[in-house]
């Protein structure tokens, strides 16, 4: 009886086993597929920002990818976020320490010219946004603008402290023509259950290699870029304060997208408003729509089960028609060089 209930034993775990091993190989299946499904990008057809004729002075926008972009005015270069390394999904989701990628690094400064690079501005201190600024201040003489978790980025990568500005909230900073003025706001909610996804402050110098999930949101910043032929708006994230931006006239908002579509269509609406409509800008780029785990320079949108970036786009088509009939949506080309303004040229 002994030997039968035992071998009866044996049968269960074995079944047990294998109902197990198979519930693992489906589920990983289906996660690959998911993962896998995105959607094309080629179904936008935003029209492509005026082309301007080329000016000496004229301020040029590179976009690379995320929410980094190069600000030149043929005199000094502004780069909003540092995010140059891409970790992959499995540094990602197994919580591997990384570091910043150097051969990539010195790769982008010398293909995109950054030697007249004055400052440099996260959003906020996520990796996605924040996590080469120390390494680019080190390859550079550029000033790193942020919170004192950005700061504490940099000091972990051994930046000179007079190379760090901890700004003040509302506070403007002058680098060369352009005035840079950070504004305070909120992450987008878009975490679990509405919650802001690594919240919390760096509070101590941040030394790599160090996990992404190390790099805590610190403080986020919608950041107004004057220059005397025209303003930009870049606002890295997808939350916002009603009316903060109600005092700032811009020609061009740079959008964050990321994983809003599950916030709602109302969410999305009150976003536009209080950061397109407020501030009268014509034109609008959205971004960080794309996957940060692709290798630099492959502008993959995110996995359809997180949202769909064409869904976000016909929602913000809509909303525009709404509120802002004469305001363009233009969809960015990674590492292309766009002349923003003067929009008209000078009278003779």
């Amino acid at each position: 009886m002994g030997e039968v209930s035992l071998g009866r034993i044996r049968r269960w775990a074995q079944r047990g086993a294998i109902t197990a091993a198979a519930v693992i190989v489906v589920g990983a299946t289906a996660v690959f597929l998911l993962w896998r499904d995105r959607v094309a990008l080629d179904g936008i057809a935003w029209t492509p920002y005026p082309f301007i004729e080329p000016r000496i002075d004229a301020v040029t926008m590179t976009w690379l990818g995320v929410t980094t972009i190069l600000f030149d005015d043929g005199e000094t270069q502004v780069l909003i976020d540092g995010f140059i390394s891409r970790p992959s999904i499995f540094d990602v989701v197994l919580r591997r320490p990384v570091s910043s990628d150097s051969a990539t690094i010195n790769f982008v400064m010398d293909e995109y010219r950054m030697r007249r690079l004055a400052a440099i501005i996260p959003a906020h201190s996520h990796w996605d946004h924040a996590m080469d600024v120390g390494a680019l201040a080190n390859r550079s003489s550029a000033s790193i603008l942020g919170s004192e978790s950005t700061a504490n980025i940099a000091r972990g990568a051994g930046v000179p402290e007079d190379q760090i500005i901890v700004t003040e909230p509302g506070g403007s900073y002058t680098f060369g023509n352009f005035t840079v003025t950070m504004i305070v706001s909120p992450h987008g909610p878009v975490g679990w259950g509405g919650s802001v996804p690594m919240a919390g402050n760096i509070d101590a110098p941040l030394e790599q290699p160090a996990p992404v999930q190390a790099y805590r949101e610190g403080g986020s910043y919608s950041i107004v870029i004057a220059h005397p032929h025209g303003t930009t708006v870049v606002h890295g994230s997808g939350g916002f304060t009603a009316n903060a931006l109600d005092d700032v006239a811009a020609d061009v908002v740079v959008l964050g997208v990321g994983l809003i579509e599950g916030l709602g269509r109302d969410y999305a609406e009150e976003y536009w408003q209080a950061v397109v409509t407020s501030t009268g800008a014509k034109h609008v780029f959205p971004m960080h729509f794309d996957d940060p785990t692709r290798p630099f320079g492959e502008v993959t949108p995110y996995p359809r089960v997180l949202g769909s970036f064409l869904k976000t786009a016909a929602r913000l088509e809509s909303i525009r028609d709404t509120w802002d009939i004469d305001t363009r949506l233009h969809l960015p080309e990674f590492g292309k060089t766009l002349i923003l303004y003067p929009l008209t040229e000078p009278e003779a």
